[in-house]
């Protein structure tokens, strides 16, 4: 115990920097948010032309002297004490410092862009009265994104990690804006025009306000999105994080978008021919922004899994099942909603038109999911991620994301169906139980009994394709008979390659513990021996407590140690 307690001590020292640096960056954190708000609202109040400083919120003005001109001042201290440490390397590669720095950017980014591009689409629609507080909140918010843009790029202090969660932020962000700005303007002018063509347009406000509203918004998502993603060099970026961002915003959002504007506008399509009983500006509402979102969406989801096709590493078959697993959700929803209708249909007293829109619905979702789902997994040829040419089917990383996404969807369906079919048997034991009930068992369980139909369906060909896989994997290699059970370990040197050496070589549990008398303590000291030395030592040793000792000049001692021991 004498040889542990010493190494002890400074681990506790060695963690007071961490949680400092944790502290003071939630604290200049914290104190820019106060010092923006305040200087937010005396902005705001300059640029009321004409009107009182104070006006009748006097609290309010109170208010703001006091977060900007206290907590500003704080903030300014607490900084430049900071900034003149962060030219230390420990303090400059500090997790505290990367996190700071990406948080405060995203939020000041975010600020102030929602702020600015807001209060253009209100000077578009002639609304004047709000444009001095998104103003004020442009500027100052601008300024902060500034500030703290130009310490995370400088040469000397900016920070060591996290150093391309900013720009990812700023790409994701801008990507958001972009998109759901150019999917509203291309909704509302498709929307127009078909509205015009059909001699359905309606009175009031001029139908291009909206779309130059709309295009506000997408021009300063894609300015944002293009000053990370393309000039910042975000799409050059192969971390994990910057994966992610490909294949979950770019591949399933896109894939996600077009996915349900393409359901959306099917189904419009199906009710103009065969259920025309609303008004057809009614029926006409949803197919221009569904016509957008499909337009849109496509060419989001087509971008990025090329993107992601040149990527290294198992992008390319993590964005086919993503998207594979979009499509395969919306054809098991058509699945379900067709069975739904249909049993509903079979009731007399319950067909009409709800039930014939229903069926279009499921009719729609079966559809376009369908052929997706078919395309892009591909059941009746090669696996996902293996080419064409007869390629053998995949192994190591790939084989085993396949077999996660198979065993991930086998599960979440084999849940959704059991909990359907606890409440088909409530349903049913209640019908029975209530003789006064009006409604017919097929109309209680109809709904319910569509999930579990589709559900099961789903269930049951991902376990049967994990099986199918499973079974044509080649045998691996047998794991190494455990002949002994435990080794106590007593080393100066380094333990973490002797331990792996002792695992690969006996499966057994080890215990360490430290020479106080050791000469060397690195992987490159004397008493630092082979591990092929250490494996051969152990070779034809069997007991349940093994005691290896690591000496003077590498020497290696393994000790059985008698039951008991």
């Amino acid at each position: 115990m004498s040889a542990v307690r010493p190494a002890a001590v400074p681990q506790t020292h060695s963690a007071l920097p961490t949680v400092r640096r944790l502290i003071v960056f939630l604290l200049l954190f914290a104190l820019v948010l106060i010092a923006a708000s305040g200087l937010t609202g005396l902005l705001d109040r300059l640029l009321a032309a004409g009107a009182a400083l104070a006006g009748n919120d006097v609290g309010g003005l109170a208010r703001s002297l006091a977060f900007a001109l206290v907590g500003g001042s704080l903030a300014a201290v607490l900084w430049w004490i900071v900034w003149r440490r962060l030219g230390e390397e420990a303090e400059r590669a500090s997790l505290a410092w990367g996190l700071y720095s990406a948080g405060i950017y995203a939020v000041a980014l975010i600020t102030f862009s929602t702020a600015l591009l807001g209060m253009g689409a209100q000077l578009v629609a002639g609304e004047s009265a709000q444009w001095r507080p998104s103003l004020a909140t442009g500027l100052v918010w601008g300024g902060v994104w500034a500030w703290h843009r130009w310490m995370w790029l400088h040469p000397g202090k900016g920070p060591r990690r996290l150093t391309t969660v900013p720009t990812l932020v700023g790409s994701v962000f801008g990507l958001i804006l972009g998109t759901g700005g150019a999917a509203t303007a291309l909704g509302g002018l498709l929307d127009a025009a078909l509205h015009v063509f059909a001699g359905t347009q309606s009175l009031g406000r001029p139908w291009w306000i909206s779309v130059i509203q709309s295009l506000v918004w997408s021009a300063g998502g894609g300015l944002v999105w293009w000053s990370h993603w393309i000039r910042g060099g975000g799409r050059l970026l192969l971390s994990g994080l910057a994966n992610v961002a490909v294949a979950v915003f770019g591949v399933l959002g896109g894939c996600i978008l077009a996915l349900s504007g393409t359901v959306t506008a099917l189904f419009v399509l199906l009710r103009l021919v065969f259920d025309r009983t609303d008004p057809m500006a009614l029926l006409l509402d949803p197919l221009g922004p569904a016509l957008a979102a499909a337009a849109i969406g496509s060419l989001l989801w087509a971008y990025h899994a090329a993107l992601a096709e040149g990527r290294p590493g198992q992008m390319r078959q993590a964005a086919r099942l993503l998207a594979s697993g979009a499509a395969l959700v919306a054809a098991a929803s058509g699945i379900g909603v067709i069975v739904n209708a249909t049993l509903g249909l079979a009731e007399t007293t319950l067909a009409g038109t709800d039930t014939r829109t229903l069926l279009l619905g499921g009719i729609s979702a079966l559809v376009t999911g369908g052929p997706v789902w078919w395309r892009v997994w591909n059941p009746a040829g090669h696996p996902v991620g293996v080419p064409d040419g007869g390629a053998p089917p995949p192994s190591g990383k790939a084989a085993s994301g396949r077999r996660i996404y198979l065993v991930a969807v086998f599960g979440l369906s084999a849940v959704v169906a059991l909990v359907t079919l606890l409440v088909i048997g409530y349903q049913a034991f209640e019908y029975l139980l209530d003789g006064a009930g009006r409604e017919s068992l097929a109309g209680r369980v109809r709904a319910p009994l569509g999930l579990l139909v589709a559900t099961g369906l789903v269930a049951g060909y991902h376990y049967g394709a994990w099986r199918r896989e499973r079974a044509a994997l080649p045998p691996g290699p047998p794991p190494p008979r455990r002949t002994i059970g435990h080794v106590i370990l007593v080393t100066g040197s380094d333990p973490v390659p002797l331990s792996r050496v002792i695992t690969e070589a006996s499966g057994a549990k080890i215990t360490v513990w430290k020479r106080a008398d050791a000469g060397g303590t690195g992987s490159g000291e004397p008493n630092q021996p082979d591990p092929g030395q250490l494996a051969q030592a152990l070779e034809g040793v069997s007991a349940e407590r093994v005691l290896v000792v690591i000496g003077p000049g590498a020497r290696i001692d393994v000790v059985p140690l008698a039951a008991g021991e």
